[in-house]
């Protein structure tokens, strides 16, 4: 029998150019309560982060690493598509970066998962 995951995240692909939109896919299962979901990301030896462009067709602008939903902003089907982009340009010609998702119930994290993809620089 199929373990089904509480916290997925998936991507439209692993590896980027600088400035390509990303699109991203959340499927939550948790049964618990939880206060809302934090998306966290890190591009490995930068200080450049990931823009979030657009959460479930709502264009927006969030020039931040981290895109934190209260539970109310999540849709009942708990599926989250969202949009990043990044203007980093490896120094060597690929960078790595990583895509964390945690569930937060009282101030404390609950469940989380990561995803980790690479960012080529754009001919």
């Amino acid at each position: 029998m199929a373990t089904i995951k509480e916290l997925t995240l998936e991507l439209d692909k692993n590896q980027i150019e600088t400035g390509e939109n990303l699109r991203c896919f959340i499927m939550i299962r948790y049964d618990g309560r939880y206060d809302s979901l934090v998306i966290n990301s890190q591009i490995e030896d930068s200080s450049d982060i990931f823009n979030f462009i657009n959460v479930n067709g709502k264009n927006i602008s969030h020039p931040y690493a981290r895109l934190s939903l209260l539970k109310h902003d999540i849709p009942p089907s708990e599926e989250i598509e969202f949009t990043i982009k990044t203007s980093h340009v490896p120094l060597h010609g690929t960078s790595n970066a990583k895509l964390r998702v945690s569930l937060i119930q009282e101030h404390k994290e609950i469940i989380s998962t990561v995803t980790y993809l690479t960012i080529i620089e754009k001919n």
